[in-house]
């Protein structure tokens, strides 16, 4: 079999089964993701080994990298409490919506459909397969996931435990589609497959980003890399605010929501970095900061002009004293990505602002930027977080992978 009749095999049966899945009662799909979920659980020891073929064979990653692709007992057990919450959540297909009548007596409004067969492409973590397959399920989509080479085995087993429950409920074959083929061409071939995708999501780097954008001839909705910045206004509560930026670059540093710059207002820095960036350090973050942040804290490394727009995903940490909320502003405009910023302040007028005017799929006040999450949101377990400005933005759950369809009542009209 060649690659693309390879390809043409997977996303066919991924089809056929996004026509029944698109119908398919509530109740039968509740049953089926709590049956993988208790699946996931009474097969962790088969998962466990599955994650350890991927980790002895991982080259070259670093701590973070190699933190997100590691499964273990507390995450295998997340990831059945992600599909138990899918399954309580309300069903949005077939929700109607926007009624209205109009001056001939018909009512037009929308009913809420799935978007059909999504794929997948996606980088390391393993439970965004388990994840993306809930989700896509609720939502009465079929889903082709294309993971990286280095959690294969890891995605292969997930995919095998939550696939074969599911078609023992009453899941059609075929609605969470794996390719585990590792070639390379096989991405190219499926991003040209528009005659049986209708939307493509990418979670990963920017390198996947750029080539994924660059070659697919099906919709897009980007899960772009996380620059993420929290500005520490004059009038915070600096007990807070020390509390939030910790929590936001030290908790999980390897996260697209996770703090890459912090930023300081003249006015408090010199009261509130040392302290922090001592902290940090002990830590064991590396701060990198600019001319104004090293005189405060001396064993700073000096930050580069490109350290300002990077996301390290690592404990790296840029910091920056600006001169006001203005200056923070602009030094996010220019090198943020437009995926989640937060301000510390005790002054309502200046959050108002900063929520008014600042970019990004996620503002945050007072509030840590790692929360930027579906479960967080109250969504349950998310698909990712878009950066893409149509359709869905940010934490994207249920919802956001569907669309609508018009609907119209009538008893006879005409058009006149």
């Amino acid at each position: 079999m060649t690659l693309t009749d390879y390809v043409i095999q997977k996303v066919t049966q991924a089809k056929v089964a996004a026509q029944k899945l698109a119908t398919l009662p509530t109740d039968v799909k509740n049953a089926a993701l709590l049956a993988m979920a208790d699946a996931i659980e009474s097969r962790e020891a088969e998962l466990l080994k599955a994650n350890e073929v991927d980790l002895s064979t991982a080259v070259g990653l670093n701590a973070a990298a190699k933190d997100r692709l590691t499964l273990t007992t507390k995450r295998i057990q997340e990831m059945a409490a992600g599909l138990r919450q899918v399954a309580a959540l309300p069903d949005p297909v077939g929700h109607v919506f926007g009624m209205v009548r109009r001056p001939n007596g018909m009512q037009v409004g929308r009913m809420r459909v799935p978007i059909g067969v999504i794929g997948i492409i996606y980088e390391s973590r393993p439970n965004v397969t388990a994840d993306a397959a809930s989700l896509c399920l609720k939502s009465g989509n079929a889903v082709v996931l294309r993971g990286g080479s280095e959690a294969i085995e890891s995605n292969a087993a997930i995919v095998k435990v939550i696939a074969e429950t599911g078609e023992k409920t009453g899941i059609p074959q075929g609605a969470m589609t794996f390719i585990e083929n590792p070639d390379r061409e096989i991405s190219t071939l499926l991003l040209k497959q528009d005659k049986y995708i209708d939307l493509i999501i990418p979670r990963g780097g920017q390198g996947l980003m750029e080539f994924v954008t660059r070659e697919s001839r099906i919709p897009v909705i980007k899960h772009d890399k996380g620059v993420c910045h929290t500005y520490v206004d004059a009038s915070a509560n600096l007990e807070m605010a020390e509390a939030i930026s910790f929590n936001a670059k030290v908790q999980r540093p390897g996260t697209c929501n996770a703090m890459e710059t912090l930023l300081a207002h003249e006015g408090i820095a010199h009261k509130f970095l040392p302290a922090l960036i001592a902290r940090y350090q002990e830590a064991g973050v590396e701060v990198r900061g600019c001319p104004r942040t090293a005189i405060l804290a001396p064993t700073v490394t000096p930050a580069q002009e490109s350290d300002w727009g990077t996301e390290f995903l690592d404990l790296i940490l840029a910091v920056r004293v600006v001169k006001d909320m203005q200056q923070a502003m602009d030094h996010i405009a220019q090198y943020g990505s437009q995926h989640s910023e937060a301000i510390i302040t005790q002054d309502d007028s200046r959050a108002l602002r900063f929520l008014r005017e600042v970019d990004a799929a996620a503002v945050f006040v007072n509030v840590s930027t790692r929360l930027h999450d579906g479960y967080q949101f109250g969504l349950g377990a998310e698909i990712g977080i878009s950066t893409t400005r149509i359709h869905a933005r940010g934490a994207m759950g249920l919802e956001e992978l569907t669309t609508s369809k018009f609907i119209v009542l009538g008893s006879g009209q005409l058009r006149e």
